[in-house]
């Protein structure tokens, strides 16, 4: 396993690391959420990614539950959660439940440590940009929870480079803590935001962590949903039609570079899955990437995308970026 520091922070994570949405505390069972962090853990793993908003709750106790069952020193691991979308069911959400004004922020670091049975969260992220809250009263209610001992980063998820260069500003003029991390979606097939939009942010005076989620486009760079959706899939869940629809849409556009993708793989002697997590591992402005699974046999062979990043030598990348760059 290789450790890459958190943007400029000290901070050190894994630079694959797992993620529960989806699956803890829905898709899988709590034993396979156990056997999957285990074998994580074992194979370098520190970073285990959760939020609030995941399966309403339950996936940040199924995850405490795993770390208290294991009993691993609390200096081998890091643990993060996110504020904004709330714990309670959808339609069931009351006023203040959601967003990121300083009450919920405080009571959601709470409720947080308690269902993963934690004293504090190594990582706390602004889960979306909230349109109806200053970005100042975030910002002051984050830098509250680092000086209380609950948090010792945070950072944002989805927030236009304006709005965290926003942040900062506030943060440098208040004598406050800026944010140190943000995780965006990157992939093959999105790459905008983290390429260009915050390419000012990287080379700052504050910098910038990130811990980049669906590096597989939801599966799309895996093949198996090119004849169609498995019935085993996190496609095939009733809730997930959102997640589904623009799947599928994408597939029609992208179904032949991902066979090209493909092919290319298989020249290299490896799995296109480990192929598309190590194109995102040779970006150096990427600090982890988020995998997620449901089985073991999947995490296992993701992990060794880590293998795979000598092979991506200077060709094999120009080749890589002419293949998604044809037209559909």
């Amino acid at each position: 396993m290789q450790y890459r520091r958190l943007g400029k922070s000290g901070l050190k994570v894994s630079a694959l690391s797992l993620g529960s949405w989806v699956t803890f505390g829905g898709q899988i069972g709590d034993d396979v959420a156990e056997a999957l962090m285990i074998k994580a853990y074992e194979g370098g793993v520190n970073f285990f990614d959760n939020a609030e908003g995941y399966a309403d709750g339950r996936s940040e106790i199924v995850m405490g539950k795993v770390l208290k069952k294991t009993g691993w020193a609390r200096d081998t691991y890091v643990v993060s959660s996110k504020v904004f979308f709330g714990a309670a069911p959808w339609g069931q959400k009351r006023p203040n439940q959601t967003g990121l004004c300083r009450k919920h922020v405080f009571e959601a670091c709470d409720a947080a440590l308690q269902r993963f049975q934690l004293d504090y969260l190594d990582l706390y992220y602004c889960h979306r940009p909230d349109p109806e809250t200053p970005i100042e009263e975030t910002v002051f209610a984050m830098n509250h929870l680092i000086a209380q001992g609950k948090v010792f980063y945070w950072g944002t998820s989805e927030w236009s480079v304006a709005q965290i260069q926003e942040a900062v500003a506030i943060a440098k003029a208040n004598h406050l803590i800026a944010p140190t991390m943000e995780q965006p979606q990157y992939h093959l097939f999105c790459r905008g935001r983290v390429e260009e939009e915050y390419a000012p942010l990287y080379a700052s005076a504050n910098g910038l962590g990130t811990t980049i989620w669906s590096p597989l486009a939801s599966g799309l760079l895996t093949g198996k949903y090119n004849n169609g959706i498995p019935a085993d899939s996190r496609m095939s869940i009733e809730h997930m039609g959102w997640l589904r629809d623009g799947l599928q849409a994408t597939l029609t556009e992208r179904l032949g570079q991902i066979k090209e993708l493909a092919a290319l793989a298989k020249e290299l002697n490896v799995s296109l899955p480990c192929l598309a997590i190590a194109w995102c591992l040779a970006n150096p402005q990427v600090s982890s990437v988020i995998l997620g699974a449901s089985k073991v046999s999947q995490l296992e062979e993701n992990l060794k995308a880590i293998d795979v990043l000598p092979l991506l030598t200077s060709e094999v990348l120009a080749r890589m970026d002419a293949i998604v760059s044809k037209k559909a």
